[in-house]
C-alpha cells in the first residue's frame, strides 16, 4: 500500500517544508506534487511526480522542460495522469513561459538584440517548429503591436513580404522587427533566412517601412542580422 502524504514525517511534506522554509528548498519532485495536489490511489502526490519526471528523462527533454515539450495527450499516458491533470501541467509550463517574458518586458529596448532575443527566448526556445513574430512599432520605436505571422513546419518557415506589410499597415507601423526561433537549438541563418529577410528589407524600403533586425532564437543563443552587419 502507499504510504499517505499524511503519513510522512513533517520535514517530509511539501506544503509544510514550504511553509517553514520557502518554495525554494523543495525539489523539482516535490515542486510538482504540490501542483498535483493529490496522487492515485496506488501513489501519493510525491511518487507521483516522481513518476512523472522519469517519464521525461526518456525524452529528448528531461527534467521539467518536458512538461513544456510534451502534449495533454502524451501527458495523459502517464499512469496516473488523467486530463484534469495533464490540463494543470501544461498550464504550468505555459504560465512558467510567460512569467519570464514578462519578467523584462519593461526592459525591453528595441535597439537592443540581446534584450529582445531574452524576452521571446523562452516563449520560442522549447517550441517543435518555427514560428515568426513581427514587431510593430511607432515613430518612436514604441512597441504598437506583436503579431504572430507563421506557424511553420520542423525546417521552414512559409511568409511572404506581402503577408508581413499587410500586417505591418494594418497596425500602421514605422518600422518592424522579426523573430523567429530554430527548432534545432542552433540560431546559425540558412540561405532561405537570408532571402526572405533581404526581400522584406528591400520591400520595405520602397513602403517606407523600415525593418530594424531579424533576429533568430535558438536555444539560450541567438543571431541577429542586424548586430552581424547584414543589413
Amino acid at each position: 500500500m502507499t504510504v499517505k502524504m499524511t503519513e510522512l514525517p513533517e520535514a517530509q511534506r511539501p506544503y509544510e517544508k514550504c511553509m517553514e522554509n520557502g518554495p525554494f528548498v523543495l525539489s523539482d519532485t516535490e515542486l510538482l506534487a504540490v501542483i498535483l495536489r493529490s496522487g492515485t490511489k496506488e501513489r501519493n502526490s510525491l511518487e507521483l511526480a516522481e513518476s512523472i519526471l522519469r517519464e521525461m528523462d526518456q525524452t529528448a527533454y528531461p527534467g521539467l522542460p518536458g512538461l513544456i515539450h510534451l502534449s495533454i495527450h502524451d501527458l495523459q499516458r502517464i499512469k496516473g495522469i488523467g486530463k484534469v491533470k495533464a490540463i494543470q501541467l501544461k498550464c504550468i509550463g505555459e504560465l512558467s513561459k510567460r512569467i519570464a517574458a514578462a519578467s523584462v518586458r519593461d526592459q525591453i529596448s528595441y535597439d537592443r538584440p540581446d534584450i529582445i532575443a531574452q524576452y521571446y527566448m523562452e516563449r520560442l526556445r522549447h517550441e517543435e517548429t518555427e514560428h515568426l513574430y513581427c514587431m510593430m512599432l511607432d515613430t518612436k520605436n514604441h512597441l504598437i503591436h506583436e503579431s504572430l505571422l507563421s506557424r511553420g513546419t520542423v525546417n521552414a518557415t512559409l511568409i511572404t513580404p506581402r503577408e508581413v506589410f499587410i500586417e505591418a499597415t494594418r497596425y500602421h507601423a514605422v518600422n518592424i522587427i522579426l523573430i523567429h526561433n530554430h527548432p534545432s537549438g542552433d540560431p546559425s541563418y540558412s540561405s532561405g533566412d537570408r532571402e526572405i529577410t533581404d526581400k522584406i528589407l528591400e520591400s520595405g524600403r520602397i513602403m517606407g517601412i523600415n525593418l530594424l533586425d531579424h533576429i533568430i532564437i535558438g536555444d539560450h543563443k541567438y543571431f541577429s542580422f542586424k548586430e552581424q552587419g547584414l543589413f
